[in-house]
C-alpha cells in the first residue's frame, strides 16, 4: 500500500512539474500559429487561431474549442500560455483550434444567446451545430498533417457549442467533452433556477457581455464589466427593488437580453427552442461529460446534459465525471480543497491525468485502453472516488424523512407533536445568501457554514439525531413540502446541509485556526418560484391560506454524512440577491416596482394527512 502511495505520489509531482515549464515560450518553440477566417455555408466568416505542432513525423487529431469569450491572444506572433484544457495537453501532441463565435470579438454576423437549433418549425437555415459542422470540414481539408480526426471541449458557455456539436456531428467528430454545459437557462442554469432569476448573475454578466459589437474587436477593446457604487450588492439590489429600474438606469447599453428575460418570463418557445438537450438524439461521437458537485453556475447542465444523451441516444458511448469541484474547478485548480472544506487528495490532477486526457488519447489516436465507468463521481464527506453502473445508482435505496413540529427530520411519518408551524418572511428584509458584506458573489457560497442564517426567525430548520452510521446520499434530491400562505405566491429555498459534531477536530483549509465545531456545510441549496409549482409553462396562483403541495427539485449529489454529523434541512423564501426578491403577489415580477413587495405568512405543515418531507437514494 505505501509503495502504492509513492507511486501516486510521484506521478502527481511529475504531472505538476510538466505543468509548470509550459508557457509562451514552449509554445513558440514547438507550434506554428495561423489566423483564419473560415467561411460557413451561409457565407459569413469566423475567425479562427490555428496551433499546428513543429513535428511533421505523424499525423496529428485536431482539438477545436468554439467560445463566446475571445480566442485572444491576437495575432500570429502572440499566443496563448498553454494549448488545451490544462498545460498537459499543450505536450501530448494535437492541432489546437480555437473560434469566435458568430458575431462574438473578431468573427463576423450576429450573435445570439444560446442560439436555437434549428428544425422545421424554425425554418433557420444555420445553428451552432452547422458552424462546428462547417469549421471541422475546413480543417481536415486544410490544415496540414491532421489525422482525419476531431475532438471538442468546453467549459461552461463554451460547453454549450460542444454540445450542440453533437447534433448532426460531422464524420471526423470522434469525442466530445461537455463541461458544465450551459444546458437550461429557465430551470437549472446560470440565469434561472426554478423559474426564479438569479439577479446578480444575470445582472453582472449581461451588463458587459451582452453590450453591441457593431464590428469586430479585439479583446482590447471588449466592454468593460460593472462597477459596484456601494460595495454591498445586498445593498445596491434594496435600492434597485424594480427590475425594469435597473435596466433603464443601468443597462440602456445592453438591454437586448434583459428585454428577452422580460419577455419570456415563463418556460415559452423562446426557452424551449433555446433547451439544446432536446435535439440530442443520434448521438455519434463518444462524449465525456464533466461537472462539480459545487459549481455555482451549471451544476445542472452537467448531469441533466448526460442524462438527455442516455435517454435519446441510449445507445452513445457516453460516460459521466462529477467531482467537488466549483465551475471549472477540474482544470482551474488542483482539487485538494473548496472553501473551507478539504479533500485529502489533489482531485483535478487524478482527473486530469486518468480521466480526460486518456479519453482523448484513446478515440482520436487510438492509444491506450479508456474503459471507464459508466459514471465516476467523487463522494465529498467520506472523500472517495466511487464507479457506478449508471447514474442515477441502481443500487441506491429510496430514504424519506419527514419533517416535524419539533425541528426534528425522523424516518417516523406520525412522529410530530403539532399539524403546522407558522412564520413569516419579508421581500424588504430579505435572507442573504452569503455572510458579511456582499462584496462579490463568491463561488465558495455552495459549501458555506449556514449558520450566520440558522437562527433568522425566517428561516425554519430542521435535523436528524446524530447519526450512528455513515448515511451516503447520491442522485437527486427532492422536497414536497405542504403548506399554505397569505399571499399569492412565494419562493421555496431548499438546503440540504452537513452539520459537522461539537468534536470536530478538522480545521479549515484556509484558516488552520478555525475549528469547525457544528459547522452547517451545504452540500446543496435550491430555489422554485412557486407559480411554477406545476409547470414551467403556465404558472398558476397560490390561494390565499388553502394547503398545496410544493415539490423542490435539487440537483444530484454525491456525500456521505458520517457517523457523528447530522444532516440539516433549512428552508427559506429569499436567497437575496443571488435569487430575486418575489413580492409575494402573483404577477410579472418584471413589472414590480417598490410598493409590489408585502410580507407573506406561511403554514408549513407536519401532519400524517399533509406531511412535509424530503427524498433521496443512499448507497452504502
Amino acid at each position: 500500500m505505501n509503495r502504492q502511495i509513492l507511486t501516486l505520489l510521484f506521478a502527481l509531482l511529475c504531472l505538476c512539474s510538466h505543468a509548470q515549464d509550459i508557457n509562451e515560450e514552449y509554445v513558440k518553440a514547438h507550434y506554428n500559429k495561423i489566423e483564419q477566417y473560415i467561411t460557413m455555408r451561409d457565407g459569413v466568416r469566423l475567425f479562427t487561431s490555428i496551433y499546428i505542432p513543429k513535428e511533421t513525423g505523424e499525423k496529428f487529431p485536431i482539438m477545436l474549442n468554439r467560445t463566446p469569450y475571445t480566442v485572444a491572444p491576437y495575432g500570429e506572433g502572440s499566443v496563448k500560455s498553454y494549448l488545451g484544457n490544462f498545460p498537459e495537453m499543450t505536450k501530448a501532441g494535437y492541432i489546437f483550434v480555437y473560434q469566435d463565435v458568430r458575431g462574438r470579438w473578431m468573427s463576423e454576423g450576429t450573435y445570439e444567446n444560446i442560439r436555437p437549433t434549428r428544425s422545421k418549425a424554425n425554418g433557420q437555415k444555420i445553428d451552432e451545430s452547422t458552424d462546428t459542422y462547417d469549421t471541422i470540414d475546413w480543417l481536415v481539408k486544410n490544415v496540414k498533417n491532421n489525422n482525419g480526426k476531431v475532438g471538442m471541449y468546453g467549459i461552461s458557455y463554451p460547453g454549450f457549442y460542444s454540445t450542440a456539436a453533437l447534433i448532426g456531428s460531422h464524420p471526423a467528430l470522434k469525442a466530445v467533452s461537455p463541461q458544465a454545459p450551459v444546458t437550461d437557462w429557465f430551470i437549472g442554469d446560470d440565469f434561472h433556477h426554478g423559474g426564479a432569476l438569479f439577479l446578480m448573475d444575470a445582472f453582472r454578466f449581461m451588463y458587459s457581455f451582452d453590450a453591441p459589437r457593431p464590428k469586430p474587436i479585439t479583446n482590447a477593446d471588449g466592454p468593460k464589466g460593472f462597477q459596484l457604487p456601494t460595495k454591498d450588492y445586498y445593498r445596491f439590489f434594496l435600492d434597485n427593488p424594480s427590475l425594469s429600474g435597473l435596466k433603464s438606469k443601468y443597462l440602456d447599453h445592453t438591454v437586448k437580453f434583459w428585454d428577452d428575460l422580460a419577455k419570456h418570463s415563463v418556460r415559452d418557445s423562446f426557452w424551449i427552442s433555446r433547451t439544446v438537450t432536446e435535439h440530442l438524439g443520434s448521438v455519434k461521437p463518444a462524449v465525456l461529460v464533466v461537472g462539480g458537485l459545487f459549481d455555482a453556475e451549471d451544476t445542472y447542465g452537467a448531469f441533466e446534459t448526460y442524462k438527455m444523451i442516455e435517454k435519446r441516444s441510449p445507445k452513445n458511448n457516453s460516460v459521466l465525471v462529477a467531482g467537488p469541484w466549483y465551475h471549472g474547478g477540474w482544470v482551474r485548480a488542483e482539487g485538494d480543497y473548496f472553501g473551507d472544506i478539504r479533500f485529502g487528495e489533489k482531485t483535478s490532477l487524478y482527473y486530469q491525468k486518468e480521466i480526460e486526457l486518456p479519453f482523448f488519447e484513446y478515440h482520436l489516436k487510438g492509444k491506450g485502453n479508456f474503459n471507464p465507468a459508466e459514471a465516476t463521481l467523487y463522494i465529498t464527506g467520506s472523500n472517495r472516488w466511487k464507479t457506478f453502473q449508471q447514474w442515477p445508482p441502481k443500487e441506491g435505496r429510496a430514504q424519506t424523512l419527514f419533517l416535524t413540529s419539533t425541528g426534528k427530520l425522523t424516518t417516523d411519518k406520525g412522529a410530530t407533536t403539532e399539524d403546522h408551524i407558522s412564520y413569516s418572511s419579508d421581500p424588504n428584509k430579505p435572507v442573504p445568501f452569503q455572510e458579511g458584506i456582499i462584496t462579490d458573489r463568491t463561488r465558495e457560497y455552495m459549501v458555506a457554514d449556514q449558520r450566520f442564517v440558522a437562527n433568522r426567525p425566517d428561516v425554519v430548520v430542521f435535523e436528524t439525531d446524530v447519526l450512528q452510521e455513515d448515511l451516503t446520499v447520491v442522485g437527486p434530491v427532492s422536497a414536497a413540502l405542504t403548506v399554505s400562505m397569505s399571499g399569492t405566491d412565494a419562493d421555496f429555498v431548499v438546503k440540504l446541509i452537513d452539520v459537522y459534531p461539537d468534536s470536530a477536530s478538522v480545521t479549515s483549509a484556509r484558516d488552520e485556526k478555525a475549528v469547525m465545531q457544528n459547522y452547517q456545510m451545504m452540500v446543496r441549496g435550491e430555489v422554485l418560484r412557486g407559480k411554477f409549482r406545476d409547470s414551467y409553462s403556465d404558472p398558476k396562483a397560490f390561494v390565499p391560506n388553502e394547503k398545496t403541495v410544493v415539490n423542490v427539485q435539487l440537483p444530484d449529489v454525491a456525500h456521505t454524512f458520517k457517523k457523528g454529523h447530522k444532516l440539516m434541512v433549512q428552508i427559506q423564501h429569499s436567497w437575496f440577491p443571488l435569487v430575486d426578491r418575489n413580492p409575494n403577489q402573483f404577477m410579472d415580477i418584471y413589472k414590480a416596482e417598490a410598493k409590489d413587495f408585502i410580507k407573506n405568512q406561511h403554514q408549513l405543515y407536519f401532519s400524517k394527512d399533509a406531511p412535509s418531507r424530503i427524498s433521496f437514494e443512499v448507497i452504502d
